[in-house]
């Protein structure tokens, strides 16, 4: 009995003894692993490669060729300058297909996986970015009214960790080519989305200069690209000529828009030279090509140091014509040959 006793004691020693040094591995792992990943989220905050190479994410609202203009030559002067994707930095890129909760989704995932850098192509894009994350630099391109559009304080001084190039276009110097090329109107179809703060914005002072020269500013606003065929149609009934800004929706839809200008012999002015390019009649504005190379500057700067709330908001002081040639000739308008010798240039000639 007494032998038994003490076999039994000598299995509850051996437990007690293998539990406490169980007890010390797991506390010594436990440890261990928590210095390895405060180690890793200190290193994912640098660079998520963990190498040092940069990362950007780039967001998109939508595809359409003013944006992917802006895209393509901000990637394309990165590289000039050094800076090559899948080499020195790695960008992701990500188009939200027109949709907001897509742009939350991507600009949740560049915070999350702390990305150097958000570069985010137009108003709906860059506010989502800045509505993510006050730590990561957000760089939009094409904002037309950044002020406004509640992304920077001012244009000098942006103030947080956003900054980045405006479009904005001047509505008084288009209508104004307008009055050069269709003389005599005096009622305006303006075509917009009027949730994009940046057509809002230009439509305002649209509605002043048509005030202050007795002209009739006639709205016709869509929420998707499904609508622009049928609005553009009614502005075309009652109005002299037709106008839309930098429109994200109307420029997703500019073949069709141009096809209904075209039927109804209206011309159309536009506020982007790509928007020309695929149907619109003229326009005095930016170059977005241009636009996406000073958008990759700022990027340098930034992925050098620099502090975006220390980084004025980039204004593309340099204006051109923009024609279409063919929208001309198909609703029987000629270009006055001194506009044609001012054109930056002229489409489907």
């Amino acid at each position: 009995m007494r032998r038994s006793k003490s076999v039994e004691l000598r299995k509850l020693l051996k437990a007690v003894l293998l539990g406490s040094l169980l007890f010390l591995c797991v506390g010594v792992f436990t440890s261990c692993s928590n210095g390895d990943s405060t180690g890793a989220a200190s290193n994912d905050a640098q660079s998520t490669t963990g190498d040092g190479v940069k990362t950007i994410g780039i967001v998109q609202i939508v595809e359409h060729p003013s944006l992917n203009t802006i895209r393509e030559s901000f990637i394309q002067k990165l590289a000039e300058e050094g800076y090559q994707d899948g080499k020195n930095i790695k960008i992701d890129y990500q188009n939200a297909q027109g949709d907001q909760t897509n742009l939350k989704s991507i600009c949740q995932k560049f915070a999350r996986n702390k990305y150097d850098l958000i570069v985010a192509i137009a108003t709906p894009s860059a506010q989502a970015a800045a509505g993510e994350t006050k730590e990561i630099p957000v760089l939009f391109a094409a904002c037309t009214d950044p002020v406004s559009s509640g992304l920077v304080a001012s244009l000098d001084r942006p103030g947080a960790n956003v900054t980045g190039t405006s479009d904005a276009v001047s509505a008084e110097k288009i209508m104004e080519l307008a009055k050069r090329i269709t003389p005599g109107f005096k009622t305006i179809g303006a075509l917009y989305n009027s949730g994009e703060a940046n057509s809002v914005s230009v439509i305002n002072d649209l509605k002043e200069y048509a005030s202050k020269n007795g002209m009739t500013v006639i709205e016709g606003t869509v929420t998707n690209t499904s609508e622009v065929q049928q609005v553009t149609q009614s502005l075309a009934e009652k109005a002299d000529i037709l106008f839309s800004p930098i429109d994200n929706t109307v420029a997703s839809a500019m073949p069709v828009v141009a096809q209904v200008a075209k039927r109804a012999k209206k011309p159309i002015y536009v506020g982007a030279d790509s928007m020309v390019k695929d149907g619109g009649l003229a326009t005095y504005g930016i170059n977005y090509q241009v636009l996406g190379e000073e958008t990759a500057k700022m990027a340098i700067e930034i992925l050098n140091g620099k502090n975006p709330a220390d980084m004025p908001v980039k204004l593309m002081d340099e204006m051109d014509i923009y024609l279409n040639q063919e929208t001309a000739a198909a609703i029987g308008i000629t270009f006055p040959d001194d506009i044609v010798k001012e054109a930056k240039q002229i489409f489907g000639k």
